[in-house]
Order: structure tokens, then C-alpha cells, then sequence
């Protein structure tokens, strides 16, 4: 926990030591925003960032990129395909925005790895490397997330490296044994309809305000924002701030410098492009744009629960359309704004599907064979990676796995797994992903 505070005499505004603010729960496992500034200040600088979508649950590869058209239907589902502009290549008609940016994307149909276990999956795909597991959830790995924020700094003062939008279900996003300095900083759920926005800016369980400082003495007619603003004001004033370590003043140039505010805000952003973008979602996708424009470097978004046992037609209509016009758009939109050479985007899960529909027209874990979606980071783009056999079980040739993965995301940021070390629990010393490698169709 920050705290913003003074000596028994009053700052200038008449601030005691009994008026402060608390700045915390900003991070996961009790991160402070102060502790992950530190953090940061050992890090490296260049442009790369990531945007990754975690479909909790797991999708099924024989519904979206993977289709067997010719598998008996109990197989292959129910589904037709659709064209893409990527020739010859067609993907589920639940897609049309994926469609339109397949040119721009890579997808990996052989991605494997050998468990069923939603937290084993999440935890391996996550971090790189086997760990917890449904009868043990505790993390034993950081996330690529973390990580990166271990040796990256935030492009921008004043605005989080690590983000996490609206996490939920069967993900390990934080770091582990590398402490909590390193956790994302958890912006809660998020959505954005027509009545206006309901955006996670800095909550009251995130910024306190305190003793003479409460809304109800504040007034009630200020607005969080006119506090923060007037509190910096007056922290300007004040010889007590130039007191406080430099990370500290960090942390409390993120809360009231306006710059994450803003970044999360959209309705700053243009209304055609909100609108294109959509509620929900998509306003999720539209606000880790943000916020990497704005100079995050990691952000993740959820999207649904995929965790499809029964009835996966109506579950499938019901959520597919929301995350493919999020992602097909983020890719779009990252394109024509030139920056996805410099944001790698992934969409996946913590496994697949089985390859035939179960007797409640569901289909269940299946760690064997996924689909995962990359488009940007530098990578060559505009084909598909790998091919499974004839009912989308097993890779037939050019297997990825978790180790792959991660080491894929590390190249893209700039990061030599090969040259990086990070301490593991004990104390020794480790390096990044290793024995993973980039697929060579992407390079």
C-alpha cells in the first residue's frame, strides 16, 4: 500500500497526516503500484508490446479455424465455412471479421500440449511451463506477461507496462515467484453500452479516499476526477511529495496525471470507431488499443467463457459473434493506424475441443490439438501454420507448444530467451523459455 501522507504539521492545503490517500489493490496477490514501478525501472526500452485474448475455457479448433468439412457430422459440427483474404483459405462462418484480416494473421492449427486440466492448461500456456493444476492452484511460474514487465518499462510516465482487463476463469496472469512488483495491474470487468460508458478507471477499492478526504465530506457533487485533479494541484504545492522516493511519485503521477484515466476513456475516442468496434467486448479491445498507444506494454482482455460441454451451437451463436468483431477489428484498426508491427496480438485458450460432439451436443477438453491465433509482433503473416489429422485431434505436422509460444512472444518484444535470466524461487538463476523456438514459417 502507497501512502500519500504527512508529518503531524499540515501540508499547504491543510493536509495532516490524518488526510491521505491510499493508493492499492492495483495489482494482483496485493501488488503495489509502487513495488512494480521499481520494478520497471530495471528495464528495457524499445517499441514491441502484446495484446493477448484469453478465451477462458477453451475454444474449439473444429468450430472457428480448423473445419473438416468432410468428417462425419458428429465431427466436424455445425458449421459451414466461409472465404477469407487469405486464398483458399476458409475459416467458420461465425467469422466474417477474422475473415477480412486473415491476410494479416497466422494460425497455428498444431498447437499441443498434454493436459485436460482448465488450470494446468491455463498455467502451461501461460507461463511456458507445467505447474498447478485443479488439485493445486497455486502458481509455480510467471506469467509472459510478467515477465516481459520484469525487463520492459512502460513507454509513456504515467501509464501501467502490465494490464489486465477484465480477467476471469482459468488464467494465470501474474508473476509468481518474481513477486508481486510484477503482477498487472487488474483493471477489473469492463463494458460500454448505449446507456454510456461503465469503464474501470480507478474504483474506490482502488484509490481510497480517506478520513477528510471521504466523497461524503468531498461533496457530492465532485467528481472522482475533479478530486484527483485537486489533489494534485495541491501535491504540486507541497515540499512533503519531493520527500517521497521516486517511485512513489511515480505511482502517484499514474493516479493523477490523467494519462491512464484517459487512455481508458473512450469516450475520448472518435464515435465512428467506437461504433466500430461495438459494446462489450469489443470496447474491451478498443481500450487495450488505448492504452498500448498510450504506452502499455502488455495488456490482456477475456473474452467469455468457452467451456462449451453441452449444446455448442447455441453457446457458439451466442458469444462468437462479439469476440471475432473485437479481434477482427483490434487487427484492422492496429493495421491501418501502423502500429501492429510493433503490437503482437494472440488469441487463445488454455486448450481445444474433442473431436466428436458428446451426447449433450457439447464437446470437452482437449489439450491434444488447438487453434491459436498471432497476428503482428514483426512476424510473417497471411498463412496457416501446421495441420492435424482428419478429425482435428492430433497434429500431423509442425507441432507448437507452450514453450513455443512463449518463446515466440519474447522475440516479438525484443527479449533473447536465449541471453535474459530471471531468479526462480530458491534463488537460482533460469532462463526464459527454454528450449522453446519460434515457428520458422514465421520469421
Amino acid at each position: 500500500m502507497l501512502y500519500i501522507t504527512g508529518k503531524s504539521r499540515p501540508l499547504c492545503d491543510s493536509l495532516t497526516r490524518r488526510r491521505f490517500i491510499a493508493v492499492g489493490s492495483l495489482g494482483f496477490f496485493g501488488c503495489t503500484l509502487s513495488n512494480l514501478l521499481a520494478a520497471e525501472s530495471t528495464g528495457q526500452r524499445n517499441k514491441r508490446s502484446a495484446i493477448l485474448i484469453w478465451q477462458h475455457g477453451g475454444p474449439s479448433q473444429l468450430d472457428t479455424f480448423d473445419l473438416k468439412p468432410e468428417a462425419a457430422s458428429e465431427v466436424r459440427g455445425p458449421y459451414q465455412s466461409i472465404a477469407t483474404t487469405l486464398p483458399g483459405v476458409r475459416i467458420s462462418e461465425l467469422m466474417p471479421y477474422h475473415a477480412k484480416v486473415m491476410d494479416k494473421i497466422s494460425v497455428v492449427r498444431s498447437f499441443t500440449h498434454g493436459t485436460n486440466d482448465h488450470f494446468a492448461g491455463a498455467h502451461w500456456i501461460l507461463s511456458g511451463y507445467f505447474g498447478a493444476t485443479g488439485g493445486n492452484k497455486v502458481p509455480r511460474n510467471p506469467s509472459m506477461g510478467s515477465v516481459a514487465t520484469r525487463f520492459l518499462k512502460s513507454r509513456q510516465s504515467g501509464i501501467p507496462t502490465y494490464v489486465n482487463i477484465n480477467d476471469g476463469g482459468f488464467g494465470y496472469h501474474g508473476a509468481a515467484f518474481l513477486g508481486t512488483a510484477y503482477n498487472p495491474i487488474n483493471m477489473g470487468s469492463y463494458s460500454y453500452g448505449r446507456e454510456g460508458i461503465q469503464f474501470p478507471a480507478i474504483h474506490e477499492s482502488n484509490l481510497k479516499l480517506i478520513d477528510g478526504l471521504s466523497p461524503q465530506r468531498a461533496g457530492d457533487r465532485l467528481s472522482l476526477a475533479g478530486r484527483l485533479d485537486g489533489l494534485r494541484r495541491n501535491l504540486d504545492k507541497s515540499k512533503e511529495v519531493e520527500r517521497l522516493d521516486h517511485f512513489s511519485r511515480q505511482a502517484i503521477e499514474i493516479v493523477t496525471s490523467g494519462r491512464t484515466r484517459d487512455a481508458m476513456d473512450l469516450e475520448k475516442e472518435d464515435p465512428a470507431v467506437r461504433e466500430r468496434y461495438g459494446d462489450g467486448w469489443g470496447a474491451q479491445a478498443l481500450m487495450a488499443r488505448r492504452l498500448i498507444e498510450a504506452g502499455s506494454r502488455f495488456v490482456t482482455l477475456n473474452t467469455g467463457y468457452w467451456d462449451d460441454h453441452g449444446n455448442i451451437k447455441n453457446a457458439l451463436d451466442s458469444k462468437m459473434p462479439g469476440h471475432d468483431r473485437a479481434v477482427g477489428v483490434l487487427i484492422a484498426d492496429l493495421a491501418e493506424r501502423g502500429m501492429l508491427e510493433d503490437t503482437l496480438v494472440i488469441s487463445a485458450g488454455e486448450f481445444g475441443r474433442t473431436p466428436v460432439i458428446n451426447k449433450d451436443a457439447g464437446r470437452d477438453h482437449w489439450g491434444a490439438a488447438q487453434s491459436i491465433l498471432l497476428a503482428g509482433g514483426g512476424y510473417r503473416h497471411g498463412q496457416m501454420i501446421g495441420t492435424t489429422d482428419a478429425k482435428a485431434a492430433y497434429p500431423a505436422d509442425s507441432p507448437m507448444g507452450p514453450l513455443d509460444l512463449c518463446q515466440t512472444v519474447y522475440r516479438s518484444l525484443n527479449l533473447d530467451p536465449e541471453q535474459l535470466t530471471i531468479k526462480l524461487a530458491d534463488g537460482r538463476p533460469a532462463r526464459l523459455a527454454t528450449g522453446g523456438k519460434v515457428p520458422h514459417e514465421l520469421l
